[in-house]
């Protein structure tokens, strides 16, 4: 935990822990898939944001944060986080 990717990436997968754990109960409308590609979404984009840092490269901040906003977009359509379930 010595980046802010990692401090990123931590905080997202851990509102998909707690997303996951709240719609666990009751009727299932996600699929454990979706859970499953936005967590790689997370590693991934660790993963080259601390590449990008080791190397200091500009291409690799740019794919990480890419992919970074392209995992919250998955996540924001794919599992909408924030639908009301009146």
């Amino acid at each position: 935990m010595e980046t802010a990717y990692d401090w990123l990436t931590i905080l997202v997968f851990a509102g998909l822990i707690v997303l996951f754990l709240q719609r666990s109960q009751g009727e299932a409308k996600d699929h454990l898939w979706q859970y499953l590609v936005a967590a790689v979404g997370c590693a991934v984009t660790n993963y080259f944001g601390n590449e990008a840092i080791k190397a200091d490269d500009t291409s690799y901040h740019a794919l990480a944060i890419g992919l970074g906003i392209g995992t919250l977009a998955f996540i924001w359509y794919a599992l909408r986080p924030f639908e009301r379930n009146d």
